[in-house]
């Protein structure tokens, strides 16, 4: 067992998805797609007496991230740090439990696979209701393209060749458990459709466009992000609204370009990892 381990977990900005129910949730979720970005979450865990949760410092309750320690029968602490903001479509509660379940795994040695820990947390998500493919979609990395729903064990997968340039700003949050809790007949619906689109033509341009209709016909679209994405298509660029939040994501300099003060980054090529060798001592105690 090592004294501290860590993980970090790219953020992921969700273009279009479907809502897709099942008893075990490891096999629930959702189809879809979207972007794994360069910002994300860094996971570090230590032993502890009692488990601990803190967020930026923060203590917090993340209901996914005590679903994997109780899973991985852990009592740890766990410190999660990012820049990303929170409960506004980057996938922070998601990243969380994967990079629990990562560094938990490596701290007391319990031997599982990548697969294994990102099932864990993706059922944790599901269960929490915070989540339905962001954990997928953080462990693959790139712009990956979720063809059936369910935890790394159970979907199957592609993605969009490319990489690019992200801006990204957020005007306000979203509840993510009060939308894929209610009736999502039309999202999924407006998700199969987008789904169909993308798998076409297996661009970023096309994703984006996709997600632009399905944001729409989905009724998901607020008028500010509307007006945001307007005004960089207006300016030559390609945006889209980040689910679920009041969020707009652009390629390039999109943002930048139509006049506004965003934050950039990278698509994460890699996805989620450990970061830190068993025996790394240099880790802050």
């Amino acid at each position: 067992m090592t004294a501290v381990a860590r993980a970090f977990v790219p953020g992921h900005v969700t273009g279009f998805f479907t809502v897709d129910r099942a008893e075990d949730p490891t096999k629930a979720g959702s189809r879809g797609a979207g972007l794994a970005l360069s910002e994300g979450v860094t996971v570090t865990v230590r032993p502890a007496e009692t488990v601990a949760v803190t967020l930026n410092d923060a203590v917090v309750e993340i209901e996914a991230v005590g679903r994997v320690l109780d899973a991985l029968e852990a009592t740890v602490a766990v410190d999660a740090v990012t820049d990303l903001p929170v409960g506004s479509g980057f996938g922070v509660s998601g990243a969380t439990a994967l990079g629990a379940a990562l560094a938990t795994n490596e701290l007391l040695d319990r031997r599982l696979s990548t697969y294994e820990l990102a099932t864990i947390a993706h059922g944790a998500e599901v269960q929490a209701g915070t989540g339905l493919g962001d954990v997928v979609g953080q462990l693959h990395g790139g712009v990956p393209i979720r063809l059936e729903p369910g935890s790394p064990q159970h979907n199957k997968m592609d993605a969009v060749p490319a990489r690019s340039r992200v801006e990204f700003q957020t005007f306000g949050e979203l509840s993510t458990s009060e939308v894929i809790g209610g009736d999502t007949e039309a999202i999924s619906a407006a998700g199969e459709r987008a789904l169909s689109r993308l798998v076409q033509e297996p661009t970023l341009e096309r994703l984006l466009a996709s997600s632009r209709q399905f944001s729409r016909e989905a009724g998901l679209v607020t008028d500010r992000v509307y007006e945001v994405v307007t005004d960089v298509a207006e300016a030559g660029g390609e945006a889209t609204m980040g689910m679920l939040g009041q969020t707009v994501v652009a390629l390039d300099t999109g943002l930048s370009d139509a006049g506004y003060d965003p934050t950039s980054c990278q698509i994460d090529p890699t996805g989620a990892t450990v970061v830190a060798p068993p025996n790394d001592r240099t880790l802050p105690e």
